[in-house]
């Protein structure tokens, strides 16, 4: 593998790895209110959530490179909060892909969130579990099969942008060029030998992700068994 390709696989691990832990931050809570929160305007913002989905990635793309231009005051705020500017750079992919997968990560949390969350909330709160402490000792523990697959699909999904990535970011050697920017260089200028490496090992990686996610998933007994450990962790939780 070339030298350029081996940066382009680094890099896209590196923002794979870094967008899953700062959605996982965000998803979490984000999730959670939603699951909770009451209100007439909570379906519109579950469709801004997960409006990523159904876009297409060059549209996306589009308004977020407007968006973070120096000559919209958000795009000089955003440039002011990362350091730098978020067009052509390493910060601007991750600001995108972040946006790009969010519904990657808040979709699978949510749903279990709505299925078992709330009744084991429910049952820590007559116990005098604060909210917060429900939450991490008791609801996250009953659904760690919801939060493995939420990080296997984003990062899985963040690994093979390409659209909004592309707009975003273009395709700087060793700052922007991810592996589905770099795959595409190959198929442009005819190397198929360069292509199919890049893809299979794209496909490798989504493929043992999602399986490695699917057997930690189930390892513990799946979803009965995630509620028996919440219901136990609920009785555990007054103690703390």
């Amino acid at each position: 593998m070339a030298p350029g390709d081996l940066e382009a696989v680094a890099l896209t691990l590196r923002l794979s790895a870094i967008t899953t832990v700062l959605l996982l931050l965000l998803g979490v809570p984000l999730a959670w209110w939603l699951s909770r929160w009451r209100s007439r305007w909570r379906h519109l913002l579950e469709v801004l959530v997960t409006l990523p989905l159904v876009l297409p990635p060059t549209v996306l793309g589009f308004y977020l490179l407007l968006l973070f231009s120096p000559n919209f005051p958000a795009g000089r705020l955003l440039a002011k909060v990362v350091g730098g500017p978020l067009v052509f750079s390493f910060s601007g992919l991750v600001v995108a892909s972040v946006i790009y997968s969010l519904p990657f990560m808040v979709q699978p949390l949510l749903g279990a969130f709505f299925q078992g969350g709330q009744r084991l909330s429910h049952a820590a709160a007559t116990l005098g579990v604060p909210p917060a402490a429900a939450l991490l000792h008791v609801v996250l523990p009953a659904c760690r099969p919801a939060v493995i697959s939420a990080c296997a699909l984003t990062f899985a999904h963040t690994l093979g942008e390409f659209g909004v990535v592309l707009m975003i970011g273009g395709s700087i050697p060793g700052e922007t060029q991810l592996v589905s920017i770099a795959l595409y260089h190959h198929v442009e200028a005819l190397e198929y030998g360069a292509a199919h490496r890049l893809a299979l090992l794209l496909f490798g990686l989504s493929t043992t992700l999602l399986l490695a996610a699917r057997w930690l998933a189930s390892a513990r007994g799946g979803a009965a068994a995630g509620r028996h450990t919440g219901e136990a962790a609920v009785q555990g939780a007054v103690w703390k």
